[in-house]
């Protein structure tokens, strides 16, 4: 995962732009592209500083004030799927995404797997068995005469 350059390079970059050096050759003198030049400036710009922001750690959940109601809304009804749930809670009004209520079910372990429809057949094979290696097949796919190899194709019977 990428790192944000140190405070060091990043207090030289201001310095370099401070002292008459556009961003662009600030970015060739320091080994980095023009686009983080001219970020690090804005920055500066609005906020005074130049050390980066925040980076990484945890998030907590957009869901985690509304507990309660996705487990009553799944106690209620638990076979209903991730959709039918983002749009129940959209209707009561709590604006989250569709994938964001597929893993808070997840963390409160409340995820449900549906059965197939039907089982499995077990009386019998459900495709062709394979020929083994180096039978003749009744019907070749390629006509005699016609190989694309070196040796003489199959002769028509």
């Amino acid at each position: 995962m990428a790192k944000p350059f140190s405070e060091d390079l990043r207090e030289r970059m201001v310095r370099a732009v401070q002292a008459g050096r556009s961003r662009h050759e600030a970015a060739r003198i320091f080994g980095v592209s023009a686009s983080c030049v001219i970020k690090l400036m804005q920055r500066y710009e609005a906020t005074g500083e130049c050390r980066p922001s925040k980076f990484g750690g945890y998030k907590r959940p957009i869901l985690a004030d509304h507990e309660d109601q996705v487990r009553a809304l799944v106690r209620a009804q638990p076979d209903r799927t991730v959709t039918e749930l983002w749009r129940e809670l959209t209707a009561l009004g709590i604006e989250v995404g569709r994938s964001s209520v597929g893993r808070f079910l997840q963390r409160l372990q409340l995820t449900f797997k549906k059965k197939p429809c039907a089982p499995p057949s077990n009386k019998g094979r459900m495709s062709r068995p394979r020929a083994p290696l180096g039978a003749r097949c009744k019907r070749p796919s390629i006509r005699g005469g016609l190989s694309l190899s070196t040796r003489p194709g199959l002769q028509p019977t």
